[in-house]
């Protein structure tokens, strides 16, 4: 069985010995997990279209000096913010920046397997004003701490992955997604405290 890393490397080598139709594959592959993490950051669903277009082409452009040293999708996915990160410098949309949180308070959060919990399809439509008040959250957030905690939260990604995909150190990734984690506990702290139903 050949894993999902070798299955895009064989892709890619196909497309740098000229075969176009292998990265049509990695396109269909990758299309929607890209659009996916790019309007977290990019609201306007054509604008993310358009970034995610761009993404690819940047991609397909680059992709003869990919030598497979991280995974394909942890490579686009790094495109894919740098170009999404430009788009909103370009739009006047500044992303404001985040102040990093303590890397041992990160590890010691003890509400993440809880937050991990009400992220689950099956929790968020059982309560639709969860889901709302945590997708507002993840909105709010500034862009360095919604693109960690969408990686991790949504994408599934290790802190080693986004650490490559964000190209910066693993304890910043882990400080990124404690102070994400934090702040969307907060806003959801009064709907779980919250007795379910009180009416009789």
């Amino acid at each position: 069985m050949t894993t999902e890393r070798e299955c895009d490397q064989l892709l890619v080598e196909r497309v740098q010995g000229g075969d176009r139709q292998a990265f049509d594959l990695l396109v269909a592959k990758y299309q929607r997990r890209l659009m996916r993490l790019v309007s977290r950051l990019v609201h306007d669903p054509a604008e993310a279209e358009d970034v995610v277009q761009e993404t690819f082409i940047k991609a397909y452009r680059a992709l003869r000096h990919f030598r497979g040293d991280s995974a394909f999708y942890t490579w686009l996915y790094r495109i894919g913010i740098n170009t999404a990160k430009n788009f909103l410098v370009t739009q006047g949309r500044r992303a404001p920046t985040s102040t990093e949180a303590d890397a041992e308070r990160a590890e010691a959060f003890d509400d993440a397997d809880s937050l991990r919990d009400i992220n689950t399809p099956e929790s968020m439509l059982a309560s639709k004003q969860i889901a709302y008040t945590v997708n507002a959250a993840m909105e709010a957030l500034p862009l360095e701490l919604r693109t960690a905690i969408v990686l991790r939260e949504i994408e599934g990604l290790s802190y080693e992955e986004i650490s490559e995909v964000m190209a910066c150190p693993i304890g910043t990734v882990r400080s990124r997604i404690f102070r994400a984690r934090e702040v969307i506990a907060e806003k959801l702290r009064p709907l779980l405290d919250f007795p379910v139903d009180k009416r009789r």
